[in-house]
């Protein structure tokens, strides 16, 4: 078998094939002439996956990874420009492989510069370096990054002023090339920010805009964010059509494609955008896009696969799982999604590993309660007592890693090891000095935390050990001695949120244990989003499961898990916090089976249903649970309803039950609303008080 560095070196060697930049391709007619040993290679991995040899004809084989592809195009010899069928891309390195199937997709990826393929001697060579031949005499391959699929092929072959007739080129009848025009004003779409973008402020709450890294705003509007980024001292860039069209546009650690490709009415260009902004990127891009349903594109006129909107600009509205799936195929990498219509795409994928142990980790708020009486009938005490600010910080490193850190995931270590003499006697100093119970809670915490991480991930297949950060690789070898452990435990786990059994028994534990929920037998578990964190395992899973599918979970108040019927809804309300009744604005259905996402939004008020008796959701220790409980009785008697259930009411009987007894809400009061004749509101009196 081959490793990495051998397969690079043989990828070099072969001598027949279409090079890219990042990866070779050939037909399997050629791999004869390929060196022998990457030849039983190739085959030899098709074996092991159980690939027919009639399912595959091309192989596609990276340059600067330990990754192929073997690709399906049933037509290769058929077609002069052969749509692909199916792809399976397989990841050597983290032994794992992806399907990607192209049969019922409109514009599938097409080949060209078949001849480069194949071997000079094949009968077909000379038929195929023809049909390159009228190609490039009828300039189409000036751009070759927008050929690359079979409806921007046909229109650029259209746009040229040729049709395609058996697969060969011939003139139009006028022989001359079709231009659209459109009176589309794209630069009407960049709009005066006066805060950061939603793209922006995400890479800041994951700790992008520290200042540690370069970004590049690709179609940057009218600079606002720009501006924003410069006065923090972050090295920022920017480039856009129509208003920094001279500005270079140059590689970065961070490139942001900010609603862009949702404004291009041409989807070549679109597929170029999305394209140039990847070549740009080194570490991380991030894509965002308007969403929309039919309900929203019905108020505009239709245009292409989009619509134009009474400012004359045009706006391509996708689905979350539409936008996922469109990222994948013209990147050809794994999106994350990490809010409504943001997506992450990492060109490195140690720092992507970073990002996704971030978020499944529960961070250990550790706070010193007591200070300590100096002692000094131990040296060690007292070594501990005059160097406390120290230890103090070392300790809570241990809590928050669930393990002594190594030397470099403790900026202090060097000092600690000339006080103490190892890390291992810092830590047994420290232990006897703090609370050990505190540390053996912070371990279970964190081998559950790495537990949620290893199963979510299975979504993207199982990385390879030497693929983790280091970081994570201490984690995997303290808490499971074996990575293969931590493995099959994750395997598990995931499997486990299929039990529907299980399910409703972490649902019923976690009902008893949270400090707020609310719990519909057999139905559902409710609870506020804060709450997540201390949900069982399984629980945790299948919500981040459901999390992966629609991003993150920031402007969520309510999450309901449904416990027999694989889904879980996120609810947003208006003034949640502050509001005694909050009214129900977006409500978010992730259906896990079918892997997509319904969104139900209210803007009409009288069709946000109420949600009542709110301080079901809030801790009895919030500063405004016991006003909340006291209210709630009273309207629930009002109402006629329980106040340890969820009870789902329409707007417009909410309101007509408090107008029938004349009453409404005012903060947590209900006021008694006294009306004369005319049905004219004369004077208000509180009977209740909060």
């Amino acid at each position: 078998m081959l490793n990495a560095t051998e397969f690079k070196q043989l990828v070099k060697q072969v001598p027949y094939k279409k090079v890219l930049p990042d990866a070779i391709y050939l037909h399997k007619s050629a791999l004869e002439y390929a060196p022998d040993k990457l030849n039983k290679f190739i085959y030899a991995v098709a074996t092991a996956l159980k690939i027919n040899e009639q399912e595959w004809d091309l192989v596609k084989l990276a340059k600067n990874t330990f990754r192929l592809s073997l690709l399906h195009y049933p037509d290769f010899f058929n077609e002069s420009y052969p749509a692909l069928k199916t792809a399976i891309t397989i990841d050597l390195e983290k032994l794992s492989h992806r399907i990607t199937q192209y049969q019922q997709q409109d514009n599938p990826p097409i080949l060209h510069r078949k001849e480069t393929m194949i071997s000079p001697e094949h009968e077909c060579y000379n038929t195929f370096k023809s049909i390159t031949e009228e190609g490039e005499q009828a300039g189409l391959y000036e751009k070759p990054r927008l050929i690359g699929f079979q409806q921007t092929w046909l229109r650029l072959i259209e746009k040229k002023g040729y049709h395609l007739i058996d697969g060969r080129l011939f003139p139009n009848a006028s022989g001359q090339q079709q231009e659209e025009k459109t009176g589309i004003e794209r630069e009407k779409t960049a709009i005066v920010r006066h805060e950061l973008s939603a793209p922006m402020k995400q890479l800041a709450k994951h700790g992008y805009l520290s200042g540690e890294y370069t970004v590049f705003d690709y179609g940057c509007g009218r600079g606002d964010d720009l501006r924003e980024l410069e006065a923090h001292g972050i090295d920022a860039l920017g480039w856009d059509p129509n208003f920094r069209p001279e500005d270079e546009r140059v590689k970065s650690d961070i490139v942001n494609l900010g609603f862009v490709i949702n404004v291009i009415e041409d989807q070549d260009e679109r597929i170029a955008a999305l394209l140039s902004a990847w070549e740009l990127t080194e570490k991380l891009l991030v894509v965002s896009a308007m969403l929309g349903n039919e309900q929203t594109t019905s108020q505009f006129k239709a245009y292409k696969d989009g619509v134009i909107t009474s400012r004359n600009t045009f706006q391509k509205y996708f689905d979350q799982s539409e936008l996922k799936h469109y990222l994948e195929r013209v990147v050809d990498e794994v999106p994350i999604a990490v809010a409504p219509g943001i997506f992450y795409l990492f060109r490195d994928k140690i720092e992507e590993q970073r990002f996704l142990t971030k978020r499944h980790r529960r961070h250990h708020q550790w706070q010193q309660l007591t200070t300590p009486t100096p002692v000094s009938e131990t040296q060690a005490r007292l070594l501990i007592t005059t160097n406390l600010p120290l230890f103090e910080d070392y300790w809570l490193h241990c809590l928050q890693l669930g393990r002594i850190p190594a030397a470099p995931e403790f900026s202090q270590s060097d000092q600690l090891k000339h006080l103490a003499g190892s890390p291992r006697k810092a830590f047994k100093l420290a232990e006897s000095y703090f609370d050990a119970n505190e540390f053996q809670q912070a371990q279970a915490l964190k081998r559950e935390d790495l537990l949620v991480y290893f199963a979510l991930s299975q979504f993207d297949k199982r990385k390879t050990y030497v693929s983790l950060p280091d970081e994570l690789k201490r984690d995997a070898k303290y808490f499971f001695t074996q990575y293969q452990q931590a493995h099959e435990e994750a395997k598990a786990l995931l499997f486990s949120i299929a039990n529907t059994e299980l399910i409703e028994e972490a649902c019923i534990a976690a009902h008893k244990t949270l400090p707020a929920s609310v719990l519909n037998q057999g139905h559902s578990l409710i609870l506020h989003k804060q709450w997540l964190v201390m949900l069982p395992a399984i629980l945790r899973v299948y919500v981040g499961a459901a999390a992966q599918l629609y991003g993150e979970l920031e402007p969520i108040d309510l999450v309901k898990i449904h416990i027999t019927s694989g889904k879980v809804s996120f609810m947003i309300y208006d003034d949640f916090e502050n509001s005694a009744v909050p009214f129900l604005v977006e409500r978010i259905k992730v259906k896990m089976m079918e892997q997509d996402i319904d969104f139900f939004d209210y803007v009409e008020p009288l069709r946000q249903p109420p949600l009542l008796c709110k301080g079901n959701y809030l801790a009895p220790e919030h500063h405004l649970y016991l006003k909340q409980s006291r209210f709630d009785k009273r309207l629930a008697k009002l109402l006629q309803i329980s106040t340890d259930i969820d009870t789902n009411m329409p707007r417009i009987e909410y309101e007509q039950l408090l107008n029938k007894h004349f009453k409404k809400v005012n903060n947590y009061s209900l006021i008694t609303n006294i009306r004369n004749p005319e049905n004219q509101l004369v004077q208000t009196k509180s009977i209740s008080k909060s």
